[in-house]
């Protein structure tokens, strides 16, 4: 895969819109689930040089979670209290028919300028399908479905009088006004999806914009993008990469360190058990075994996406290194968490990203190439 040094990396937050923070631990998280903390999150981020926010899907309390907002809804309400904001709204196929979905996303597009994107999730938690009195369908299954309901976004939002017919969704002649908004070099709001399976890599590669990994080291994203990868290259697409982090930045490493302790040591352990015996029984049902978390330690899913494997703890210099060593092998945005949000947000941008973009420039240099921090990545076609 050919990097493009000259391009900056793009910078994500998990929205805190449901409780309990982003650890499953008793450790204090200055965090909270409310939309009055979150409206002013959003606004630091944003100050802060954050490009996207990502808005959690949840309708039952899991990891600790026992109250949720919902995430459209959600995300809109963050779209209208910013003003440079590119908010994700996490969804699932199967809760939402993809033509409501499309008129809900193009609405959300008008009132905030061409903001709004969505993730994609095919869905992990039965019992969530299984309360709602929803069809619960078996591991690739899902992932069929998740293919038909993407590529009905796309048309919906590309197309006049789209038609598609499949094996769980059919839209006659239909077209959709007004369409998005125009953004150049944007075709439609982006599609972001997720999941280390081999079912969710090629269905990403054939209709994703960009490819949600969870927390990884350095090899383990190489290999969790490459079945991405090779389907995308069967259909002439170049679908972006983002890669999930938990950030501990603390003026040493020893004390970043240290709280990385305090909070495996605070994990709520009936929580974080009750959370693993759910996501092993959904990794276990892949044909090979290499579905979410199939590879998940008790202590990776205190994170409840594996941040700390990403390893982005120490002090702010080191922090920065580490997250341009993933850019060398691919990554285009970091999603990132925090154990106290809006101070830390706040922190990573006067303290971590300026550091990133040196080290950036430095790059694009010793490769002859010019770096501009006001470029902007395309979507993926």
């Amino acid at each position: 895969m050919a990097i493009d040094l000259s391009q900056p990396l793009k910078f994500a937050y998990w929205v805190p819109n449901v409780s309990g923070g982003l650890v499953v631990s008793t450790i204090e998280q200055r965090t909270s689930w409310d939309f009055e903390y979150n409206k002013k999150l959003a606004r630091i981020a944003e100050n802060a040089g954050f490009e996207y926010a990502l808005s959690q899907t949840r309708y039952a309390a899991s990891y600790g979670a026992d109250k949720q907002h919902e995430a459209t809804s959600f995300s809109l309400a963050l779209l209208g209290a910013t003003e440079k904001l590119k908010v994700i709204a996490a969804v699932h196929p199967g809760m939402w028919q993809p033509g409501v979905l499309a008129k809900f996303i193009i609405t959300a597009d008008h009132i905030s300028g061409g903001r709004a994107a969505v993730n994609i999730v095919s869905g992990w938690l039965k019992s969530e399908f299984t309360g709602f009195g929803l069809p619960w369908l078996e591991h690739d299954e899902r992932y069929v479905r998740t293919e038909e309901f993407i590529r009905i976004l796309r048309g919906l939002w590309t197309e006049q009088n789209f038609s598609q017919s499949g094996k769980y969704y059919n839209i006659t002649d239909f077209t959709l006004n007004p369409p998005p908004v125009d953004v150049p070099g944007r075709p439609h709001p982006e599609v972001f999806f997720g999941g280390n399976s081999t079912a969710a890599q090629a269905t990403a590669g054939r209709v994703a914009d960009w490819y949600f990994s969870n927390g990884k080291d350095l090899e383990g994203f190489k290999e969790n993008i490459a079945g991405v990868q090779a389907s995308a290259a069967d259909v002439g697409r170049h679908p972006r990469f983002g890669l999930n982090g938990f950030v501990i930045a603390r003026d040493t490493e020893k004390e970043a360190r240290e709280t990385l302790r305090e909070i495996v040591a605070k994990a709520h352990k009936p929580a974080v058990e009750g959370f693993r015996s759910a996501v092993q029984e959904a990794g276990a049902s892949t044909k090979d075994g290499k579905g979410m978390w199939a590879d998940s330690s008790f202590e990776d899913l205190i994170q409840y996406n594996d941040g700390f494997k990403t390893q982005l703890i120490g002090t702010p210099e080191q922090v920065a290194e580490r997250i341009v060593e993933y850019k060398k092998i691919g990554v285009n945005l970091m999603l990132t968490c925090y154990l106290h949000f809006q101070e830390e947000v706040e922190a990573f941008g006067k303290d971590i990203l300026p550091i990133v973009r040196e080290l950036e420039a430095d790059l694009a240099r010793k490769a002859g190439l010019d770096f501009n921090v006001d470029n902007q990545i395309k979507a993926g076609v």
